[in-house]
């Protein structure tokens, strides 16, 4: 593959035998900034719900149009990095996830937040569609697992700190500081990338590369997309059996048809379906959906509860949510080298198991619950899902040719931000349901003396009932994860283990 003459500091470092490290710095700064962006506008919705005199599904689309818009782009940036080069997508992603933070950050009125959202999406579908590609090709085969387990300490550090900084800048400044916060660390991490990455792509480059993309398998999947996820998230609004849910979900299920068809038949398939006839692909991949279908409504509801029904300021939530991330991030590098030693089939059992068991405690959930419990109860899922993330990205990915490790990881994204939402529009449905049916509007003032014991106490059977569901999906997403085999060797590709490229 060519590549391009490199000046000193850069020629330093891709000759430097810890080439390896500095691929995972580069990575690590890309994706931790988007991840902290993420976590922070948690911390500040009940903000932006409060300035906008906006209700908990309308302020929803803060979250709804960045995760539809990378759910719809993660597997056409995956496939175009695996032709034209992963640096290329990665360093493009970096430059508009900054263009849509100014774009949010400076809005005057609700709907420039949600453009500036969508163009955020596009951008974080370039980094978190490459990142954990990028990392898995430069890292030895028999470091598989490793490698992945590093990657989600990048996503526990993001969600770790994410809340802390988000809520020192909503309290301290305003929310719109959780949004321009991105501009720096992002051009930080442009610079470091153009540093690190070498100047290579694989296939073929250019014009050439892109005549093999799948350009109508991209616009199928994209239209499946947004008339599943469009009919979930205003399910709630119209109701379930209007005309427009009814033809959203119809035109989803047309076009997912027509996608797996083409899937089928192309030539250069955007997405290749042979890669379910694996047990362990099937298996894990189920698993994952359900997974992170039932725990989305975590990250959505429990700010509301800690700064509506507690009571808590923005920057002590942050205090409060940060030990549950920080366990995800101890625990991801662990749960990868055990899954390189034993099989990742014991560590994802292990991880949802731990997941399980915080659901149905949150369940438990009252207006007056104490900060301890809330506390043990996020600790407890960040455990599970610092084992659960690294085993199952180590089952999936070990079983691919390197070639298609960005078609792979983007569709691990696409599965993770489709059941986000889906999960969000499912826990927002039920928390509405429950508040209509005891009389109220699905709207917490910010101020908790504001709030009368009766509003607090139907948001929270909300809550309630939406945890005892999302637990005892993880129940069935156990049962996958215990059947889906182990992932401790890479399958032989023509009887050799794959090749392996750095991009």
């Amino acid at each position: 593959m060519p590549s391009l003459t490199l000046p000193g500091p850069a020629r330093a470092v891709v000759e430097s035998r810890n080439y390896k490290w500095w691929v995972y710095a580069a990575v690590a700064v890309g994706t931790y900034f988007t991840v902290v962006d993420q976590t922070g506008i948690n911390i500040a919705l009940p903000f932006i719900s409060d300035q906008f005199g906006l209700d908990i599904p309308t302020v929803q689309w803060t979250l709804l149009a960045y995760v539809l818009t990378t759910a719809i782009m993660f597997m056409p940036v995956g496939r175009l990095a695996d032709i034209i080069g992963r640096k290329n997508v990665f360093l493009v992603g970096l430059s508009i996830n900054i263009i849509g933070a100014t774009i949010a950050g400076t809005a005057s009125i609700f709907p420039i937040i949600v453009l500036g959202k969508v163009v955020q999406g596009i951008g974080v579908a370039g980094i978190q569609g490459n990142g954990m590609a990028i990392i898995a090709s430069n890292f030895p085969d028999n470091e598989r697992g490793k490698s992945i387990g590093l990657y989600t300490a990048i996503i526990g550090s993001g969600l770790t700190s994410g809340p802390i900084i988000g809520g020192f800048l909503v309290h301290w400044l305003s929310w719109r500081a959780v949004f321009l916060a991105n501009v720096p660390v992002g051009v930080f991490a442009i610079g470091l990338a153009l540093l690190t990455f070498k100047p290579m792509v694989s296939g073929a480059a250019g014009a050439s590369g892109l005549r093999t993309f799948d350009w109508r398998g991209a616009a199928l999947s994209a239209g499946a997309f947004v008339g599943f996820l469009m009919a979930m998230s205003n399910g709630h609004r119209f109701g379930w059996s209007s005309t427009p849910i009814l033809v959203s979900f119809t035109a989803a299920g047309v076009l997912f048809a027509a996608f797996i068809w083409w899937q089928l038949k192309a030539t250069y398939p955007m997405l290749d379906l042979s890669l379910f006839r694996s047990k362990v692909m099937a298996m894990a991949v189920s698993a994952r959906t359900l997974n992170f279908l039932a725990t989305s409504s975590v990250a959505f509801l429990m700010p509301f509860y800690i700064i509506n029904v507690m009571g808590y300021s923005p920057n002590r939530v942050g205090l409060l949510l940060a030990p549950g991330a920080l366990c995800m991030g101890v625990i991801g590098p662990v749960s990868g080298y055990l899954s390189d030693r034993f099989g990742s089939r014991i560590t994802a059992t292990i991880g949802q198991s731990f997941e399980a068991s915080a659901l149905f405690s949150l369940s438990q959930l009252s207006p007056h619950s104490s900060p301890g419990y809330v506390l043990m109860c996020l600790m407890l899922a960040g455990i599970g899902a610092g084992f659960f993330n690294a085993s199952n990205g180590t089952a999936i990915m070990s079983y691919q040719d390197p070639s298609k490790f960005g078609i792979v990881a983007a569709l691990l994204n696409v599965i993770r931000t489709s059941a986000n939402i889906t999960g969000i529009a499912v826990g927002t449905t039920i928390v509405t349901i429950i508040m209509a049916s005891h009389g109220h509007e699905p709207k917490l003032p910010l101020t908790t003396g504001e709030a009368s014991p009766a509003i607090n106490s139907a948001f929270v059977s909300g809550l309630n009932l939406t945890y005892l569901i999302a637990g005892s999906l993880l129940l069935v997403s156990i049962v996958l994860s215990a059947l889906h085999g182990s992932a401790r060797r890479e399958v032989a590709i023509g009887g050799k283990s794959p090749a392996r490229t750095r991009r």
